[in-house]
């Protein structure tokens, strides 16, 4: 299927069809075989009603960290709705055209690039900044996108994945995807007890929704797993759960759905870039250094969801993606997507692993769906009610999903080094492992930037960010042994 689909290039409209056709029909074989594995490759076509139930899904699960990230560095949320939505389309538009199969990844804004933005909006949670502020923010987003477009082509003309493996090799890439689901552990914690939401040490009442919330979801995605389409929306039923209980108890503001406006005038937010600024240079230079640590995240993040898809492929007997070989035209994906937001309004962003932990969990992989989630976030940023609805879920509920996702993500990260068969009686990979853990998890837990350079304090004020400054040692250490080859360092 996926090489068929290559080999057609030249006439998209054609491959999409009979690709289309084909997926339908294999789907209802998994429906009427009941030993074949249920779920949904990047190129399948579900039925339209379970398209928007998968896509609200998506939308849901990209929410909360999204909308955050506007809120903690002070742009505009609506418009980090608009163009999220806008980059995901464009990425996946984009690489069905391409390589005549969806890379099935969610762009939303990403958690690496808050210390950097912030050292140029200085904002106040909640309170949004100046535009022109926004604006020169913008200006490191756009050289941020064409620093990943960059470094997408060099690997794509360079001998892509066998490059990305001398310099990203699979300890790199599972190590940083574990630091990332794990070192978001706390933030998780933090919704669920109430903290998050300004309770100083937490509350009963709201780890009470969080543990149902969990506990909800986790039983829906392992007991519902083969049962038919329900099976696919275990984050989905796991939210309505949390939120009916928290409604229960009285936590649920009905305010933001009851006064939101009918239409939001986003086009009103919209902000451009601004390169004149005295500050612009000092906004590039330190929000575009942090593709450091998301292109290792990127790269990690296609390594996983592209193990899972052949491991699905396997069970369904049909031919495998083999998404891992496009790394540099992801990156270049990814770098459109920052384009996109910088031109608009929008935070830097990377794709999302909370996405990829609901692939997982829901076995969807199909890109119709994802298109679908960046719909809706477009509807959300023009509806005021629809995102309303998703606004008034208490953060007990998003804590309780977040737990459970952010850690898929941890153990995706360690999936993918055991499908690689990392030897971790090497001691060259327990020291890249260990140095990326301790210093990715302990630093973003412990002081989130914590490595003081003076030199750079213009840029970092606060110190280096912790998962981006354990993804740089790991990938020099790496770098380190192979050209420093010794003959001493056996396997045991």
């Amino acid at each position: 299927m996926a090489s068929k689909n290559k080999t057609k290039k030249s006439a998209p409209a054609k491959a999409t069809k009979s690709q289309k056709e084909d997926n339908q029909s294999g789907f209802l074989k998994q429906v009427e075989v009941k030993n074949q594995a249920l779920g949904y490759l990047p190129n399948d076509f579900p039925p339209i009603g379970q398209i928007i139930l998968l896509g609200f899904q998506h939308a849901l699960t990209m929410f909360p960290a999204t909308v955050l990230v506007a809120l903690i560095v002070g742009f505009h949320p609506s418009v980090i709705l608009l163009t999220s939505g806008m980059a995901t389309i464009v990425a996946l538009l984009g690489s069905y055209y391409g390589i005549g199969k969806f890379i099935p990844l969610y762009y939303g804004s990403s958690f690496s690039y808050l210390a950097a933005i912030l050292a140029v909006t200085n904002a106040t949670f909640g309170q949004p900044v100046s535009d022109e502020l926004i604006s020169i923010a913008q200006a490191g987003v756009i050289v941020t996108g064409l620093i990943n477009i960059l470094i997408g082509v060099i690997i794509r003309f360079a001998g892509g994945k066998r490059i990305v493996d001398m310099v990203l090799p699979p300890v790199v890439t599972g190590s940083v995807a574990a630091v990332i689901g794990f070192a978001l552990g706390k933030a998780a914690l933090d919704m669920a007890s109430g903290v998050a939401g300004g309770i100083p040490g937490g509350s009963t009442q709201w780890w009470s929704v969080a543990v149902i919330t969990l506990f909800s979801t986790i039983l829906f995605s392992v007991y519902l797993r083969g049962k038919g389409f329900i099976g696919m929306l275990p984050i989905l039923l796991g939210a309505i759960v949390g939120y009916v209980v928290a409604a229960a108890m009285g936590m649920v503001n009905f305010d933001t759905i009851t006064q939101a406006n009918l239409v939001e005038r986003v086009w009103e937010k919209i902000t451009f870039p601004n390169f004149t600024s005295e500050m612009s240079a000092t906004a590039i230079i330190s929000i575009s250094i942090m593709a450091i640590a998301t292109i290792p995240e990127s790269t990690a993040h296609l390594y996983q969801i592209g193990l899972y898809v052949d491991h699905l492929a396997d069970e369904q007997k049909r031919e495998r993606y083999g998404l891992s070989e496009y790394v540099g035209f992801n990156l270049v994906l990814d770098g459109i997507g920052d384009m996109i937001n910088g031109m608009f309004g929008g935070a830097a962003g990377t794709n999302y692993g909370e996405n990829n932990s609901l692939m997982v969990i829901s076995r969807n992989y199909s890109g119709i769906s994802l298109l679908a989630a960046a719909v809706i976030a477009i509807l959300m940023a023009f509806s005021g009610h629809l995102a309303g609805i998703v606004t008034s879920i208490p953060t007990a509920v998003s804590g309780g999903l977040a737990i459970y996702l952010f850690g898929v993500i941890g153990m995706q990260g360690i999936a993918l080094m055991i499908t690689e068969k990392v030897d971790m009686f090497d001691p060259k990979n327990l020291a890249i492992g260990a140095t990326i853990m301790v210093i990715g998890i302990g630093g973003h837990i412990g002081y989130n930037s914590f490595l003081p350079i003076p030199a750079l304090q213009g840029i970092f004020p606060s110190g280096w960010p912790a998962i981006a400054t354990g993804a740089v040692v790991g990938i020099v250490l790496n770098l380190i042994f192979r050209i420093f080859k010794t003959e001493d360092m056996q396997t045991n």
